[in-house]
């Protein structure tokens, strides 16, 4: 199913990438995991993203992770690829193994590590755009990257040939309101933190790339479903409960080892983190369990 603004909508899982004990990539618990979030409704899967650890995965594994996952997804199920990094010819490099696995869209972040002016920004995505044969979704994440899309900026990125939608992590939610107003109408506009899902929903936003997502794929779907359905009442009820979850996935040093340890409780494959990420202290996990208890989650 190739991606597209009308087809980029709901709620699209950012999975983890499972490992084995011994950091090595775990084949097998991708598959299951897969067939886990494929079997739950979500709206579309994206591969390697922070969530997935990309910056701490050689390309190879990059590759090997994409070709599995689109391998194990129904068709009729988007397959989003990360194609991140510092670099235009890396990130291409990306691009084209996407495209020759089937993937059904990109996405990507601004380069990182360098300090650039918004026209250094512009010119990658007008260069990863003119070289994609893919549907191109924008990845605004400043925390993380150190550069932050502007309303201003994507006016002119979403007037790209194939950009079809943005990832907004900016926690200014004011700036997603301004950026829905000024290209919602051409362009698919999803949040990337959960604890935004049901406001976005509510001023246009049509869904979420979600952490959560992984570990209760049915919830974030039912949520969405409700808001769409109009019931809304039943939507919000929905998202404040989750809240507690999604409080897990939002704190630093990184939302990684939370979303991961969450998925060992549930009995699904994840395995640990990659270092120099940190596991969760003891204290923290027993928080998690206790939280996944409360919420009625220990029972798949």
């Amino acid at each position: 199913m190739r991606l597209s603004k009308d087809s980029l909508r709901g709620v699209i899982v950012a999975t983890v990438t499972p490992f084995k004990d011994d950091y090595e990539l775990d084949i097998n618990g991708l598959k299951i995991l897969t067939d886990y979030l494929a079997s739950s409704g979500v709206h579309g899967i994206m591969t390697t993203g922070g969530n997935g650890e990309f910056p701490h995965l050689l390309p190879e594994e990059r590759f090997k992770v994409l070709e599995v996952v689109r391998d194990v997804t129904p068709s009729n199920i988007p397959v989003i690829a990360c194609v991140s990094a510092c670099g235009i010819k890396e990130v291409l490099m990306y691009v084209r193994h996407a495209a020759d696995v089937g993937a059904d869209g990109i996405i990507s972040t601004p380069p990182y590590y360098y300090k650039l002016p918004p026209e250094s920004l512009f010119e990658f995505y007008e260069a990863v755009s003119e070289r994609s044969e893919l549907p191109l979704v924008v990845y605004n994440n400043p925390a993380y990257t150190g550069h932050n899309i502007t309303p201003q900026l994507m006016v002119r990125i979403a007037s790209l040939g194939n950009v079809v939608g943005m990832k907004q992590s900016n926690s200014d939610i004011g700036q997603t309101a301004e950026i829905i107003r000024l290209v919602g109408h051409k362009i698919s506009i999803l949040t990337g933190i959960d604890s935004q899902f049901y406001p976005t929903l509510c001023i246009g936003g049509r869904g979420i790339f979600s952490t959560a997502a992984c570990v209760v794929p049915k919830h974030m779907v039912r949520l969405y479903e409700e808001f769409i359905n109009g019931n809304y009442r039943n939507a919000f009820e929905i998202h404040v409960r989750l809240q507690e979850l999604f409080k897990f996935f939002e704190y630093e040093p990184g939302y990684v080892a939370p979303c991961k340890e969450a998925l060992k409780i549930l009995g699904l494959p994840a395995g640990p983190v990659r270092r120099p990420l940190p596991s969760l202290t003891a204290e923290d996990v027993e928080e998690l369990k206790l939280t996944l208890s409360k919420l009625g989650f220990l029972v798949r």
